[in-house]
């Protein structure tokens, strides 16, 4: 049994940050019915290019990403016969869960005291860009402005000299991580409810999960006071360790070093490199030493690592003590082993998409693929009891599709 099997989530969202948490929600076993608007549908099933990339015919990725394993029922809210068939399925679902913005949620009847009314139990989550409290609460917002440039992290990757900033690394981003924390948000207030009986209202903002992507910087930044900076363009890493950086390969891939007490490393790092004497060299025989003469360890590891290929120091280091990894592209990401190992892709459909980071007794989640424009209304309004007639007249009033 899947952790949140027997829950239903009513989701009323579009694009990608929201969407994305009820994605993972439906990985983690709830029942997400998404509403979508009875005639255009979900805005981001039209979103075919991003950045170098167009995607042609269907599956989507673009779509299917934040909407896997989901059902769809078009819907008109601004119909009062479509706002009847909402408050039906509020009154059978766990959590509320929209990325409408203050006033479009008055204007249709889904703000948390109409919602409450329907139903009083039902945990109210709501992702906005800006937060829920302060003069732009009402702002919308897309990752790249609320997370990337406002969140502090595309400064703080931007080196001096450039021009603009530094984009996101690829699309749905902050959306992406921020939908995360939504979900485990909603959780939360799950387990709150099932224990005490009361309801919660759960926000989390594309700033926010910014701002806590970047916790650690900005907490040193506020200390300090004064902003992280990145390192220059090229730069080994560390000045004072030499087994905390960057090394290229024979074959210009790189391999990142992270080992953050040095001494301890050393002499096994000389061994797999077939450079034992090093490690009885009085310029690296302590970590102080290693500290204080980084700039010449760094050369020599320079010209070691550049003499053999990625595929052959993967081989060597396959026994090294210290933590080190290829530095991979999002295509080489895919055919990664230990990737592959913990089945963090799995098919859902006709595509590999990337599962969720949370597993369950060791165990990748089973999950479909995103559904297709409303089809599943029928099947829906059929579960809330209504019988054709009413399903026939609902649609010929174009409240449902």
């Amino acid at each position: 049994m899947k952790p949140l099997e027997g829950f239903r989530i009513l989701e009323v969202a579009m694009y990608g940050f929201v969407p994305s948490a009820g994605a993972v929600l439906a990985e983690w076993g709830a029942e997400v019915i998404k509403i979508e608007h009875a005639v255009t549908g979900d805005p981001q099933r039209g979103l075919r290019r991003t950045g170098a990339f167009e995607v042609r015919g269907d599956p989507n990725p673009n779509w299917e990403h934040a909407n896997r394993g989901k059902r769809s029922v078009g819907l008109d809210m601004s119909a009062p016969e479509g706002r009847e068939v909402l408050y039906e399925l509020v009154r059978r679902s766990d959590v509320f869960l929209t990325s409408f913005l203050p006033e479009h949620r008055r204007k249709f009847g889904i703000d948390v005291d109409d919602i409450r009314a329907v139903n009083p139990n039902i945990v109210y989550a709501r992702g906005s860009a800006l937060g829920p409290r302060g003069a732009e609460s009402g702002r919308g917002g897309y990752d790249m402005t609320a997370f990337w440039a406002r969140g502090g992290i595309a400064a703080s990757l931007t080196p001096a000299g450039v021009e603009g900033m530094v984009p996101p690394p690829g699309p749905a981003f902050g959306d992406t991580i921020s939908g995360t924390n939504l979900a485990g948000g909603i959780t939360a207030a799950l387990l709150k409810r099932e224990r005490t009986g009361e309801p919660s209202i759960v926000d989390v903002s594309l700033l926010g999960s910014g701002v806590w992507s970047m916790g650690h910087g900005v907490a040193l930044s506020v200390h300090l006071d004064k902003p992280m900076v990145p390192p220059p363009l090229g730069a080994h890493g560390s000045p004072t360790n030499p087994l905390s950086g960057l090394y290229a390969t024979a074959d210009r891939r790189y391999l990142s070093f992270v080992m953050m007490q040095p001494g301890k490393f050393w002499a096994d790092v000389c061994k797999h490199i077939d450079r034992p004497e090093l490690a009885q060299d009085p310029r690296f025989a302590t970590g102080e030493q290693l500290a204080a003469n980084t700039a010449a360890a760094v050369q020599i590891l320079h010209e070691v690592i550049a003499t053999r290929t990625l595929a052959e120091w993967s081989e060597r280091f396959a026994t090294l003590a210290g933590p080190w990894a290829p530095v991979q592209d999002s295509r080489q990401v895919a055919d990664d082993a230990q990737v592959r190992a913990n089945e963090y892709l799995v098919r859902a459909g006709e595509l590999e998409l990337v599962a969720n980071p949370v597993q369950f007794d060791v165990t990748a989640p089973v999950i479909g693929p995103a559904p297709e424009f409303a089809a599943q209304t029928e099947e829906v309004l059929i579960e809330l009891g209504l019988d054709w007639d009413r399903i026939i007249a609902l649609k010929t009033a174009g409240a449902v599709t």
